[in-house]
């Protein structure tokens, strides 16, 4: 029983870290996107909707993910953080 129930929750986990790295592969694209029509000028409405669009999904996956348990937020936002590594390294910010 044991078992099974680690097995089902580590698979969750594992599937909860590859949808969090595709979220915060999204977040940070928008996050540069906004950065970018901010430079330029860009109208208030992108601005606005990329910057509550990117908050309200990463806080309702961070949100469904704590609701699963402590290992599935964990590794949510483990996911999340490779993202924003592979992000900065795209950007040249790998210090």
């Amino acid at each position: 029983m044991i078992h099974e129930t680690f097995g089902s929750i580590a698979l969750l986990a594992m599937l909860l870290a590859l949808v969090g790295f595709v979220l915060g592969l999204a977040y940070f694209a928008a996050l540069h996107r906004t950065a970018v029509l901010f430079a330029t000028g860009g109208g208030w409405l992108g601005l606005s909707a990329l910057t509550i669009g990117r908050i309200a999904a990463a806080t309702i996956l961070l949100t469904l993910a704590a609701m699963l348990g402590a290992a599935p937020l964990i590794a949510t936002f483990l996911g999340f953080l490779l993202a924003r590594a592979v992000a900065l390294r795209r950007v040249g910010w790998d210090d």
